[in-house]
């Protein structure tokens, strides 16, 4: 009979149940031991197995699976158990402040460890060497190699003399031994002398070996101690080392109070712009940055306070172009944690393969522009010459002015982006100088120059094709007051040319005289022709407002005749070449595309980092790239990012009445088309006798000056035409010292007689 005994673990595929019979069994030798227990065990001496067992404690049990125990779920219940007693064992304040002192003398002996190394070779020379060579600094890779070579030949003479060093340690003990005999020796002779007692010739050897015990007796007392403090030291030098170097510290062992904040979006560090610059996607400068012994430290210069953000110079390391950092600006600024807006890039020029960066303060560039300084100072004025207008500010938040001094601007564009309220403030800031003359024409006609009304000598507002025509003809106008100016010139025999002295004498026909064009690519685009089918706009050369265009641009700066244009959404159709290389400031707000950027400020700036392309539409309104002449651009740098002043209807309504006070009250004409029949007839006597006074005389430039001041239609007139008027009325001119005079007796006598005809 066999017996069983139940056990679940027992029925799995792996076990195996071994059976034992019960006694009386067949087989049983009538203690349960089936006979095949032992049947191949061979005889021996001493009891057999049957026997042992008799005498032995029978031991009941089962074989258990060798799967069988804690289940998955059990052993990871137990590890966490563990980890957690471990974790609250290691962040129990005694440990942290154990292990923190710990740690503390191990940075400490890293620290002291690295400097003696670096003392004792030249693994910072080496080091320095491959910074420098990585960047291809190859001067200073020269003077850190000539430092190593002086480094290593001084340690070299070092060590040989150390080799002499026994020898010379010897040489000096017997010499101090023999030197010091002697003096002892002639101190004992000196007590001899007298004392007169020989015995005091031993005397000072008495006393100085007297010194050497005493001396050696507390040495032999303190050394142990003195040991022990010097240990005691170093232990805390090298403890109070590493506590300086407690950055370095595991965050589970840094003190409470000293735990480090939490990294903050807007920190801007070396080591985050370097990481930003490695994780570029640009290959070789990975390698490059990876390469480099400080952690690219050489790379960067010093990261400086730039008003709402710092602005850092990175040079790059040889094999990495300017242009390809430009060309990642928007996963730059992303590294950086920025937006791309909030991120300037720019190539300064003084600077060899360096990228200049400007990151804003998150936010920063979101806040509005303070308002224009010609709205919060009533008592405003400006010159001309030597002023600057009160434009916008930059990227650091200076203040930013303006030159319009002898300077042809263009302005352009997407629409409604600021780019009238932009012009319209440099424009309001000329005409509080009583000397300046403004012809102006608004092609878009809504009204935003409407309060230039009696204040510029033309103002013409509309988009027709009348409009149009008018505008040419001011700015051909324009072009031939420049040629009467240049003409002018020789006669008035100027030795430092046309001047701030000459443009603002009275009547001497040479203030300043600023045609602004706006919506400009209205007359571009315009396709009316006069009678003798010459085009009024157009892209050929025989359109007459490109040709006038053109003509200011070639000279109109030397007279103080200059040309304001500005445009819309610029493209080869409506923004011909010769308008915008004839501009000495050319400026942008948002543009469409980056072909764009190229036709507006040329190719070399946008390659240098000017990128109104780049500029959020609908919401930098106002924001304008501009290079050329004009602005105060940082030395080295070719343009310039402006946040231009914002100055609505009515602040420009009030600053143009405040002009009008400054100034004589006039007439705004409204262009070349006015029907002539509404004006009166030119009476040149009367007008000549009006601006001669009682003066005997006159020059004839000077004349006529002055009586295109008095009334527009004389600019149109020569010296021919003036001449013949004059002789017409009998008072003709006269040379006076080498140059022509209006003769003042002859133009009186000349309307005395006409007056006495018609009575």
């Amino acid at each position: 009979m066999t017996e069983t005994y139940p056990n679940p673990s027992a029925e799995q595929d792996d076990a195996q149940i071994i059976t034992f019979p019960t006694r009386g069994d067949a087989g049983d030798d009538g203690l349960g031991v089936p006979d095949w227990v032992n049947a191949d065990r061979p005889a021996a001496d001493g009891p057999s197995l049957s026997e042992s067992a008799t005498n032995s404690r029978i031991i009941e049990g089962v074989i258990v699976s060798p799967t069988s125990g804690p289940s998955r779920a059990q052993r990871r219940a137990r590890r966490r158990r563990q980890l957690t007693a471990a974790r609250a064992a290691l962040t129990h304040p005694a440990v942290r402040g154990s292990g923190r002192q710990l740690m503390y003398l191990a940075l400490g002996l890293r620290v002291v460890g690295r400097r003696f190394w670096q003392s004792r070779t030249t693994s910072l020379h080496e080091r320095m060497m491959r910074t420098a060579v990585t960047m291809g600094n190859h001067d200073a890779a020269l003077e850190w190699e000539e430092r190593a070579a002086i480094r290593r030949f001084e340690r070299h003479e070092r060590r040989m003399e150390l080799l002499s060093a026994p020898v010379d340690a010897a040489r000096a003990v017997f010499a101090g031994t023999v030197g010091g005999a002697f003096l002892l020796l002639v101190a004992g002779i000196a007590l001899w002398v007298h004392s007169g007692h020989i015995t005091d010739v031993a005397t000072p050897f008495t006393v100085t070996a007297t010194v050497v015990k005493t001396i050696a007796d507390i040495v032999r007392v303190t050394w142990r101690p003195l040991i022990a403090l010097a240990l005691l030291a170093s232990v805390l030098g090298l403890w109070q080392t590493g506590r300086n170097e407690r950055e370095a510290l595991p965050l589970w062992l840094a003190p409470a109070g000293e735990l480090p904040a939490a990294p903050d979006a807007s920190w801007i560090t070396p080591s985050i712009v370097v990481l930003a610059l490695r994780d570029l996607g640009h290959t070789v400068l990975r390698k490059k940055i990876e390469e480099m012994a400080d952690g690219a430290g050489a790379m960067l210069g010093p990261i400086k306070t730039a008003g709402v953000g710092v602005e850092v110079d990175v040079m790059l390391p040889r094999g990495v172009d300017t242009g390809e950092i430009l060309a990642r600006h928007t996963k730059l600024a992303e590294n950086l944690g920025r937006h791309k807006h909030e991120l300037y890039l720019e190539v300064p020029g003084d600077l060899r393969n360096t990228v200049r960066l400007w990151i804003a303060d998150i936010g920063a560039l979101d806040e509005k522009v303070g308002p224009s300084p010609l709205v919060t100072d009533p008592d405003m004025v400006a010159n001309w010459f030597t002023g600057s207008a009160p434009w916008g500010v930059d990227l650091r938040r200076n203040p930013i002015g303006l030159r319009l001094y002898q300077r042809h601007a263009l302005l352009t564009g997407l629409s409604n982006h600021g780019k009238t309220a932009s012009l319209r403030a440099a424009i309001l800031w000329a005409v509080l100088d009583p000397c300046v003359e403004i012809w102006l024409a608004d092609l878009k006609g809504v009204g935003d120059w409407g309060m230039f009304d009696g204040l510029a000598s033309i103002l013409i507002q509309g988009p027709t094709d009348d409009h149009v025509i008018a505008t040419v003809e001011m700015v051909e106008d324009a072009a031939d007051e420049m040629d009467r100016r240049l003409l002018a010139v020789p006669e008035l025999n100027l030795a430092n040319g046309v001047d701030e002295k000459v443009a603002r004498k009275p009547g001497s026909g040479f203030h300043p005289i600023i045609v602004v064009v706006d919506e400009a690519q209205v007359a571009v685009m315009c396709g009316a022709k006069d009678a003798n089918k010459k085009p009024y706009g157009g892209l050929s050369n025989e359109s007459r407002f490109l040709t006038a265009c053109r003509r200011i641009h070639n000279q109109g700066r030397a007279v103080n005749v200059t040309l304001e244009l500005g445009t819309q959404d610029p493209d080869p159709q409506n923004f011909p070449k010769m308008l915008r290389n004839g501009s000495h400031l050319r400026a942008s707000l948002p543009l469409g595309s980056e072909g764009q950027a190229k036709m507006v400020l040329g190719e070399d700036a946008v390659k240098a980092g000017a990128t109104p392309h780049r500029l959020r539409r609908g919401i930098d309104k106002g924001v304008v790239v501009a290079t050329g002449e004009g602005l105060d651009f940082p030395v080295g740098q070719a343009h310039m990012t402006v946040w231009t002043h914002f100055i609505d209807g009515d602040d420009a309504t009030t600053i143009a009445d405040r002009a009008k006070t400054r100034r004589a009250a006039m007439t705004s004409r409204t262009g070349a088309h006015d029907a002539a029949e509404e004006l009166p007839p030119l009476d040149v006597l009367a007008d000549i006798a009006a601006i001669l006074g009682a003066a005997p005389r006159m020059l004839t430039q000077e004349a006529m000056q002055r009586l295109a001041e008095r009334d527009e239609r004389y600019r149109d007139w020569t010296n021919a035409d003036f001449k013949a008027a004059l002789d017409e009325a009998g008072a003709p001119t006269y040379t006076y010292n080498g140059r022509m005079h209006v003769h003042g007796d002859r133009v009186r006598e000349a309307l005395t007689r006409r007056f006495s005809a018609t009575e």
